[in-house]
């Protein structure tokens, strides 16, 4: 767990070699104990009193710090002929430290923080490849209330210019070579989304929520979906919730092409002429009583000839809920909300480079799922995986061999919680930034050991 920072990011360009190796070595530690405390990670008062100084550097930005990540992700993206480029907005709740100086109200008067948007690059598998774009901002107080006054206002005025920016971000930095699809919830069902202009490698995939209007006899779009004709069925894998327990559900799909017509309300309407696209409507057929059906509206300028394409389509559309897990490892497991910074520039600071660690966490997870075979040496140092199997197995001798990948993370998720029952799974992230915590320590005791005899 120790060289990957170097590699990840090598491209750093803070203005000075010795800021860019304190980015590394900041990096490391909060990666190797992503939910201890920033002194507990750093390990001594010198390592801590940097980190903060680090974050309060009047000589760089946090996009410096993003950017040596966006690079290596830019990296990854060129392996893959087709990415999804999974956009969306979370709030860092600061309303506990309202001495922070510079974070503004989240969804009401009594609430602070900061706002972010993220573009969360994804393979067409589900394996976790980086963040290509953040966007950080803050709601002044006089603002409150002027989402009610919407419809008055240019997109560029509204929040929600924040999908087109990714959008603008994600096409920019993404080959023309690859094929990036956008996706997002119910909130980039924006009619300016979907007339933008994009080059012929880029494509959305957007879950739909507005009844627009449409060429269709039904006139609007939940009617005339669902007067379509069945294309096909479905089944999938519906995994336990606190609400549920995990089930098997038929999906009913439907498919068709419609050209949308420009909201009533759009402020530049008379300029403006409707957008074709295609619609998929994914919805469960009989679910248990008292359990909401699934249904999913998407939205999609990807080309939908045939039941493969639509189906693809909704395989695609299950990986969004990755950028949810991403804010999940930000905000649980790296614990962006305790940090008591002074400012929102040093919490934007702070964010960007747990940014990089939260995407770690995510893509360690997924990638033992996708290729469990792999040695684990690709992840962990020598001394990290010997400690491991040591502990296990209660043998000091260490094997010759390495574990693969899926053997070592079930391990590191073990010391985290993991049971590894039958009904459990693969463990989830929130076992392994716990294990990992531990494996630190044992990984440490173990190398000094080695170092004494």
């Amino acid at each position: 767990m120790e060289k990957w920072a170097s590699e990840e990011l090598r491209q750093a360009d803070l203005g000075d070699a010795r800021r860019n190796k304190r980015l590394i070595r900041i990096v490391e530690d909060l990666a190797a104990q992503p939910s201890a405390s920033i002194p507990q990670a750093c390990g001594n008062v010198a390592a801590t009193t940097a980190a903060y100084d680090f974050w309060n550097s009047p000589y760089f930005e946090a996009d410096d710090i993003r950017n040596a990540h966006i690079k290596s992700t830019v990296s990854r993206i060129k392996e893959h002929e087709t990415v999804l480029m999974i956009q969306d907005t979370t709030n860092i709740d600061l309303t506990k430290h309202p001495a922070t100086r510079g974070i503004g109200y989240l969804d009401h008067r009594k609430s602070l923080g900061l706002k972010v948007h993220t573009a969360f690059a994804a393979s067409t598998n589900g394996v976790p490849l980086g963040i290509i774009n953040q966007q950080v901002w803050t709601r002044d107080i006089e603002d409150l209330g002027i989402a009610k006054k919407r419809r008055q206002r240019q997109i560029q005025e509204k929040e929600s210019q924040r999908w087109l920016d990714g959008l603008e971000r994600t096409q920019e930095f993404v080959p023309t070579e690859t094929t990036v699809v956008t996706m997002g919830d119910s909130e980039a069902d924006i009619f300016d989304l979907f007339r933008k202009q994009r080059p012929r490698n880029s494509h959305l995939l957007i879950r739909g929520t507005h009844n627009r209007k449409v060429n269709h006899t039904a006139k609007y779009l939940h009617q005339a979906i669902r007067a379509t004709s069945v294309g096909g069925t479905l089944l999938v894998e519906v995994k336990r919730n606190p609400e549920a327990a995990a089930r098997t559900a038929k999906l009913i799909i439907k498919y068709a092409t419609f050209e949308v017509d420009v909201p009533r309300h759009h402020i530049a309407r008379s300029q403006l002429k409707p957008v074709k696209l295609q619609v998929i409507l994914a919805e469960e057929e009989n679910p248990p009583v008292g359990v909401s059906p699934i249904s999913w509206l998407l939205l999609t300028t990807l080309e939908i000839k045939n039941f493969s394409a639509a189906i693809r389509c909704v395989k695609w559309y299950t990986y969004r809920w990755l950028i949810e897990r991403y804010h999940y490892a930000l905000k649980s497991g790296c614990q962006i909300e305790e940090l008591q910074l002074e400012t929102a520039k040093r919490i934007n600071m702070a964010l960007a480079t747990y940014s990089i660690v939260a995407w770690r966490l995510l893509w360690l997870t997924y990638e033992a799922r996708h290729n469990p075979d792999i040695s684990c040496e690709t992840v962990l140092e020598i001394f990290e995986w010997q400690s491991l199997c040591v502990h296990f197995t209660k043998n000091p001798i260490p094997p010759q061999k390495p574990p693969t990948l899926r053997e070592a993370v079930r391990m590191i998720a073990t010391l985290g919680g993991f049971l590894g029952r039958k009904s459990d799974g693969e463990p989830g992230v929130k076992t392994i930034w716990r294990g990992l915590r531990r494996l630190h320590d044992i990984a440490a005791t173990w190398k000094l050991a080695r170092l004494t005899h």
